[in-house]
């Protein structure tokens, strides 16, 4: 009996001391409320245990540590920001330019790198000399035992930066001006290791920018739908679903024929980004329209109707920062879409052409089996475009399950 007490006493002092925590706790929300100043309002934060911690933290608070125990997100993270950032200085990582030619050493398979010479380390290739047999005239590449340094920092090509001045410095060349291939060259003699790196300026960026254009229409067309309703809605969902209704393809070929053979390489690059945007927002839209369905009966939307705040203070101060999570989120998920749609485009012969250099203007060397067959270097830019696409799809897998309120 007396052990029985003692349990019903316990269990009697623990709501109690509960309650006095949460009221307690709440006393400490209320003052940070009122409080001004930015430091001491996290000096109180920092004193909150890591239970409590948990309610004061902010939504964005939340999807960072969420998104930090995806380890498969951050490692795609890391690559993406890798990738892009090698298209931002390719000018520097590039070796060669565009139109450099070595006509002799065409189709010149990958030289192996060697690091250490005589217990060095000094990077070297072997030199390749390159001709034709004389009884079946075909192509070879004999392997001899010279050896071409790698100088690193070196100087060659000039190119701009930025457009603000000039350079000639190269991460690595041959010295002596040599060649050092080190994904092999194409059927002009052309180095693949520089034109894949200088072709991601064009395939990155153009997903990027693309994306950027159909986040602005799916946002703007999203909201506007979901907030109005109405004739305003029924007039954007039908015309969603017209633009849904077209399959893909033959929707790119019939937009990629409206742009003049003669146009410049800069026209058709946006001309190109514009098509990609033009049908990629429907997605977008659908997703916020659904959302903002949902939030426009909120309790903080009306209390704001009722403050009397215009429609124009309801979107941009309450339904956009509550739907900025998703937006980001779809926008990770659209760029390997926008990527795998240039590259498509581009492989057809829909997209962007010669000499403007893509990753889908690359890869229209595979388009022939035999050459594919002989030469599988030339699918190179394939593969690369995998990896992009797959850190892609980790990145936006992982910011999902963060934004996600439901994740644990």
């Amino acid at each position: 009996m007396i052990e029985t007490t003692r349990d019903t006493s316990t269990t009697d002092q623990e709501p109690n001391a509960i309650a006095q925590k949460s009221e307690a706790l709440r006393g400490l929300y209320y003052d940070l409320a009122e409080q001004q100043d930015a430091q001491a309002l996290d000096s109180k934060i920092g004193a909150l245990s890591e239970a409590e911690a948990k309610f004061a933290a902010s939504q964005w608070s939340v999807i960072w540590r969420r998104f930090r125990r995806n380890r498969a997100a951050i490692f795609g993270g890391v690559v993406v920001l890798l990738f892009y950032i090698v298209a931002i200085i390719g000018d520097f990582v590039a070796p060669y330019a565009l139109e450099t030619r070595f006509v002799e050493q065409a189709y010149l398979p990958p030289q192996r790198v060697h690091f250490i010479d005589d217990g060095k380390l000094r990077p070297f290739v072997y030199k390749v000399e390159s001709g034709r047999d004389p009884r079946t005239l075909e192509k070879v590449h004999v392997t001899t035992d010279e050896k071409i340094y790698l100088e690193f920092f070196a100087h060659g090509n000039k190119y701009d930066v930025f457009g603000l001045f000039k350079s000639d410095l190269h991460l690595f060349q041959a010295e002596g001006g040599g060649l050092v291939s080190i994904l092999g060259t194409d059927r002009q003699g052309r180095d693949m290791f520089s034109r894949i790196v200088l072709g991601s300026q064009i395939s990155l960026f153009v997903g990027l920018f693309g994306v950027v254009l159909s986040l602005v229409f799916g946002t703007v067309l999203g909201i506007a739908s979901g907030f109005y309703g109405g004739l305003i809605d029924e007039v954007i969902q039908r015309s969603i679903e017209v633009v849904r209704a077209f399959p893909s393809i033959p929707l790119w070929m019939a937009l990629s024929a409206a742009v003049p053979a003669g146009w410049s390489q800069t026209r058709t690059y946006f001309a190109v980004t514009l098509i990609l945007s033009l049908i990629g927002w429907t997605w977008l839209a659908r997703q916020l329209r659904g959302q903002v369905l949902a939030l426009r009966q909120s309790d903080y939307v009306m209390a704001a109707r009722l403050a009397g705040a215009s429609d124009a203070r309801i979107i941009f101060k309450h339904l956009f920062p509550a739907t900025l999570g998703q937006i980001i989120v779809v926008a990770t998920l659209s760029l390997p879409a926008m990527i795998i749609a240039e590259t498509s485009l581009s492989f057809l012969g829909l997209g962007l052409r010669p000499p403007i250099t893509s990753w889908g203007v690359l890869l229209q060397e595979a388009q022939n089996l035999q050459s594919l067959a002989l030469y599988p270097w030339v699918f190179i830019p394939a593969v690369v475009m995998v990896i992009v696409i797959l850190a892609f799809s980790f990145l936006g897998d992982g910011l999902r399950d963060a934004a996600d309120p439901f994740t644990i």
